[in-house]
Formats: structure tokens, sequence, C-alpha cells
């Protein structure tokens, strides 16, 4: 499987099927309230599911993405392409969702693995029943930059919960962005082995560790 950061937490994902989440569009307004968002535009891509986890500038640009795709935007268990596609309703922060709204976690089958997306995921923590519908996953695609999104300690008990195989974080602080923590915080409450890739686009599978022993990728920052 394939996989590629194009920054924030925007992903496509590809074997066979080709998966995008949350594309971003131009945020260059935000400039006039302090925030810094310098990702090279999302261009050319095409997918054949599209997942919005929720609808702020930065995550909800299905724009950007050709190729007629399925687009889902809300909770619920979904028919899809690749299979079914579960979406757990959450909140962007922790008040109830009272300050930023809801967002969505999506669980998806691709190339024989499971993987969750958590889009913002700002609550504290998981709540029960939001566990036992994620289920087991194989890949977690988590934010971990803190802010408007769980971050450092909360982001590794979720990992430590979940137990996936392989976390690839997002939605931290790059030189692209100045509003998110960078992953330091996250990286050393988890405390398990990290690669550090060079490149923005990795094949998954070997990277993949074991629910015992995670492994973490750091995917290079889009220029």
């Amino acid at each position: 499987m394939r996989i590629r950061w194009y920054g924030q937490s925007a992903f496509s994902l590809e074997n066979g099927h080709r998966v995008f989440v949350d594309p971003f569009g131009d945020m260059s307004a935000a400039a006039s309230r302090g925030i810094e968002f310098h990702y090279p535009p999302i261009e050319a891509v095409e997918a054949d599911l599209l997942l919005v986890t929720h609808d702020h500038g930065d995550h909800n640009n299905v724009d950007a993405v050709g190729g007629d795709p399925l687009v889902l935007r809300k909770p619920g268990t979904h028919e899809t392409p690749l299979g079914e596609v579960v979406g757990i309703a959450s909140e962007h922060d922790a008040a109830a969702g009272t300050q930023r709204g809801p967002n969505t976690i999506f669980v998806f089958p691709l190339g024989g693995l499971r993987l969750a997306h958590f889009g913002d995921f700002g609550q504290p923590a998981l709540r029960p029943e939001q566990r036992e519908a994620i289920g087991q996953v194989d890949v977690l695609l988590l934010p971990v930059g803190g802010g408007p999104t769980v971050g450092g300690e909360g982001a590794a008990a979720i990992v430590r919960e979940l137990a996936p195989r392989l976390v690839v974080p997002h939605h931290y602080r790059t030189e692209a962005v100045n509003f998110l923590e960078p992953p330091d915080a996250f990286l050393d409450a988890l405390g398990v082995p990290v690669e550090r890739l060079d490149s923005s686009e990795a094949e998954v599978e070997p990277l993949l560790g074991s629910r015992e022993e995670p492994r973490v990728a750091l995917l290079a920052a889009p220029r």
C-alpha cells in the first residue's frame, strides 16, 4: 500500500483502490489571523473514495480531488467500493463540540489492512462506545500537535488503547504551519521506535510493527 502525506491531515492511500482523506483548500486568508499555512496545493489527484472528517477549510476541499469519488462526510456504516467504511462521531474539542464542532473518525479497509483516520479529534480521550466502534486497526493516522486537537500524552494514550501496528502522526507543527506543537511530546510519551522518512510518500508494509511493538512513521513534510 502506498501512502502520501500532503500536509496537515491530508493523505492519499492506494492499493488497487484510491482513498483520499481531508483535502485542504486555499488557506491564504488565515494569514490575517496570524496563521501560517504553506503546504503546496493539492493538485492532479484522483480517488475512488474521499473522506472528509469535518467541515473546516483545511480539511474539506472536495473540489481538489478528481476521479468522481464517493464522498463520505458523516458518521454511520457505509457500503463503498472498498467494502464497509465506518464513520464514528466524535468532537473537535474537549467541550462536547461546542467550541469547534463535530469530527468523524473513519475506519476503512485497504490492501488487507484496517486503517483509522482520526481527523481533528479533540477529545481528551476516547469514550468506551467509540473504542468499541473502532475495533481493531492496523494503521492509525492520528493528530498529535495539540492546540485544536489531542496532543502529547492524550495521543499516546489512544495508541496504547488501540494497539495498532503502525502510527502515522499528522496535524502537527512543521515549517509550513505555525499554530500547532511539534510531535516531540507525543513521541516522548509513546516511547516506541520511530522511522523518520526523507519523503512524504512510502510503502506501508515495510513500516509495520506488531500490536505488542508498534512503530511510528514520520513522513517528511511536503515542500
